[in-house]
């Protein structure tokens, strides 16, 4: 396949790369998520990944940025294409559950809840007002806007988010081995909530059943003045369907094929459900002598930290995939 499955006709000058921090007590539940050495560590990681990509190193821990396999993290991709670029990514603190050591944008929420047991965002409303103020003033500060996301156990808040709002979404997961058995037990329960409640808005159901950077997310893309791009997979399918749910134009979706090829999951349907416009970018890792970023073709990672975005945007700028390629083999080579 080729680097990219579709070319868009924009060709932006002054990009910004952008990523939502938040997290979701649903990380912590064993075996959810696999974005972090353990379920409590889970919630430290869009403060390590934005330590990388900002600095070039984790320096609040003595860690390196790679999973127990080897497999290098979505954020070390990223950090290799803002390096490639010579750009800046700027974060937003949407709700972390602990302080962020690099600057941030910040909306003042707080980390999503369970939600089998209570409302996940409480203040859904305010973040998606707060996002709206964001969208606006970063439409002055570019022309393209790429807007990633780092939400460990954001994929099953996200399958909750498009069942609710009636998609009959299969979604990924950082595991190579998917745990769908737990995440439809999830569903099961936040559907009952979901009933009981009558949450069949889109800010209803963010507010029972979703996470910080889902309303952040849309409020940004309702006020975006520029050309938008959704850098990730299954949860930024959530933010267009929530767009799409509100009457707004839905974004365009910049991800890698890892997730569009994931058997366990449907997102290519869904896409085409929600009227998604996705691009697919195959970096093609099995074939760069990196047995860690080999892991990605069998499935573990897929996606992250608006890694698939990052890569569009520089294939945008004008790096040719061999460029782009060569850039993100020596960065995570470094790590070793």
């Amino acid at each position: 396949m080729a680097f990219l499955s579709t070319c868009p006709s924009f060709a932006p000058k002054s990009p910004l790369f952008c990523s939502i921090l938040a997290n979701t007590m649903l990380s912590v539940v064993p075996g959810i998520s696999g974005a972090g050495p353990s379920p409590e560590k889970t919630l430290l990681t869009p403060i390590l990944d934005a330590e990388l990509i900002a600095r070039g190193a984790i320096t609040s821990m003595p860690v390196r940025p790679n999973t127990p396999t080897g497999c290098p993290t979505p954020a070390s991709i990223t950090r290799a294409i803002m390096e490639l670029c010579g750009t800046t990514a700027l974060f937003i603190n949407a709700g972390l559950s602990q302080r962020p050591t690099i600057p941030c944008l910040d909306v003042y929420g707080e980390p999503g809840n369970d939600p089998r047991f209570m409302d996940a965002v409480p203040r859904a409303g305010e973040l998606f007002r707060a996002g709206r103020s964001l969208g606006e003033l970063l439409s002055r500060a570019c022309d393209l806007l790429v807007v990633g996301e780092c939400v460990p156990g954001g994929t099953t808040t996200a399958l909750c988010v498009l069942r609710a709002l009636g998609y009959p979404a299969r979604v990924s997961s950082s595991f190579v081995e998917n745990p769908v058995e737990m995440k439809e037990e999830v569903w099961d329960a936040v559907a009952l909530r979901i009933k009981a409640q009558g949450a069949h808005l889109p800010l209803d159901v963010i507010r029972c059943t979703g996470d910080p950077m889902i309303p952040v997310c849309a409020g940004i893309g309702s006020t975006c003045s520029r050309d938008l791009v959704l850098a990730g997979g299954t949860q930024m399918l959530a933010v267009a369907a929530v767009m799409k749910a509100m009457g707004l134009p839905v974004p365009m979706i910049a991800t890698t094929s890892y997730v569009r090829d994931d058997p366990s999951a449907n997102f290519t349907e869904i896409a085409e459900c929600i009227g998604a416009l996705v691009v697919y970018v195959d970096p093609e890792f099995g074939d760069l002598g990196h047995s860690g970023l080999a892991r990605y073709c069998i499935g573990e990672v897929k996606e992250g930290m608006g890694a698939g975005g990052a890569m569009f945007m520089a294939y945008l700028l004008g790096h040719s995939p061999s460029a782009i390629r060569a850039r993100i083999f020596e960065t995570v080579t470094s790590y070793r």
